[in-house]
């Protein structure tokens, strides 16, 4: 049994922080026209609460200790809000490949997914 998280420097840890990339740049972009203020939000939001909330053990340092089904739900969170604001903000063309890496992260993900969910 692992009893320290599989979420080392590696592919899925590379995907996964991409994904989060384009959710911090994809999801104000898309949500600028709404409101600025909802756009700058949405940037707190995504940054903060991963900051803040953790697991303990999958992180070396933990502000907030969470279950890990919480950890699985903001990496959720990332991965549909880089998806949708994708789609929303950009060319089809580079919401396409958003939503191929944001499946290849999810894929890649599983292993500390279901280390998360122990």
């Amino acid at each position: 049994m692992i009893t320290s998280s599989p979420n080392r420097p590696g592919v899925a840890s590379a995907l996964r922080f991409l994904t989060e990339l384009v959710a911090w740049v994809a999801t104000p972009w898309a949500l600028w026209d709404v409101s600025w203020v909802l756009s700058v939000l949405s940037v707190v939001v995504l940054i903060g609460l991963p900051t803040v909330f953790a697991t303990p053990g999958d992180k070396p340092h933990v502000m907030v200790p969470v279950p890990g089904h919480v950890t699985i739900a903001l990496v959720v969170l990332q991965v549909v809000a880089a998806v949708v604001s994708s789609w929303i903000a950009w060319h089809p063309v580079a919401a396409g490949v958003v939503t191929a890496l944001a499946v290849a992260s999810v894929v890649a993900e599983q292993p500390r997914w279901r280390w998360l969910a122990r």
